[in-house]
């Protein structure tokens, strides 16, 4: 063979070398790049453990204001165990609860287009079993009860830094700063005994408006948000009394880092204030002053599937929520040409 066809065939080789690389590289790049985005971005299900107290508190949802190609959907199933002082409504005649509760989450998400920003929509059902005791009117009462929670539904959009793209186009996309802003409705459909001062529904609605603002410096970025629970009234509360609650606000800050391979980490905080509680016009000393702090961690398995686990503890407690709590959830990923 002559030394100009040796150098021909080397060529030849190179370019398929090459080829061969980029036709591998490329979509596992992609693949870490969706990992990155979405095992955090659509929805956490942190909330869901609250659910069976009266007031919603102690949320706590490290990346949920980060972009997301539209088109994608989203399939979740966990597990979450809490033990502690949970919320109750502190204006009832109910002390010293300690609480255990198992609960299984199932969950969608679709990442959408909102006019040419990036948005989702998700729904989340519960299952909890409940068991434990606390002091009523001095006497301690035990409850064990199972059933569903009341379902969430949300809609959220981020209105700049956060363009609707496909997953061709997210290859090239770099975050700096986003703001968005949600609405989160929960549904009074969830078991409910009026007979009882600790139910896994609350037979009333809340709808939660809420603003976040996340700014990237490379594979660290710092989250916050802040949103406000507005509850309608539960005109069947414990014996046909009438139970009101006045806003409670809510503030979250995130420390996110990126470990590299898909995996991220991510130190939060939270606090609520307000929240007190009216029941047949008495207004109750149960003005909430709370802070909890949370530890995630983010785990790709594949290109459409990956696992999140998380756990969190109170700081500060001045009504309730005074509990621990662990969780895992997995994640599967489809659609938009995954």
């Amino acid at each position: 063979m002559t030394r100009k066809a040796v150098m021909l065939n080397l060529n030849r080789n190179r370019r398929e070398r090459c080829f061969f690389r980029i036709a591998i590289a490329r979509p596992v790049l992609r693949a870490y790049l969706d990992v990155i985005e979405h095992s955090g971005a659509v929805l956490t299900v942190f909330v869901l453990l609250f659910t069976a107290a009266q007031a919603h508190a102690g949320e706590i949802e490290p990346r949920a204001y980060v972009n997301t190609p539209v088109g994608i959907n989203f399939l979740l199933a966990g597990y979450i165990y809490s033990d502690g002082g949970l919320s109750t409504a502190g204006s009832s005649p109910i002390k010293d609860a300690q609480l255990k509760m198992h609960t299984g989450i199932l969950a969608y998400a679709r990442s959408l287009d909102v006019w040419g920003k990036s948005g989702k929509f998700d729904v989340i059902l519960p299952y909890s079993d409940l068991s434990g005791n606390a002091i009523v009117a001095g006497q301690t009462r035990e409850r064990n009860v199972s059933g569903f929670n009341d379902p969430l539904f949300r809609f959220s959009v981020n209105f700049y830094g956060a363009p609707a793209l496909s997953v061709q186009e997210f290859e090239n996309y770099q975050q700096d700063i986003i703001i968005g802003a949600s609405v989160q409705v929960s549904a009074p459909l969830g078991q409910y005994d009026e007979d009882k001062l600790v139910n896994l529904g609350n037979h009333r609605w809340f709808v939660k408006p809420d603003i976040g603002i996340s700014k990237a410096w490379g594979g660290l970025s710092l989250e916050l948000s802040t949103g406000v629970y507005l509850f309608s009234k539960n005109d069947d509360f414990f014996g046909g009394k009438t139970l009101e609650q006045d806003p409670l606000f809510t503030a979250q800050a995130h420390v996110t880092y990126s470990l590299g391979r898909g995996i991220w980490a991510a130190l939060s905080f939270n606090h609520d204030y307000g929240g007190r509680t009216t029941v047949n016009g008495v207004k109750g000393d149960d003005l909430q002053q709370n802070s909890r702090v949370g530890l995630t961690l983010a785990l790709p398995v594949n290109r459409n599937n990956s696992i999140k686990l998380y756990g969190n503890t109170g700081t500060h407690t001045s009504t309730g929520n005074d509990f621990d709590m662990v969780g895992i959830v997995w994640q599967y990923r489809w659609g938009a040409g995954l």
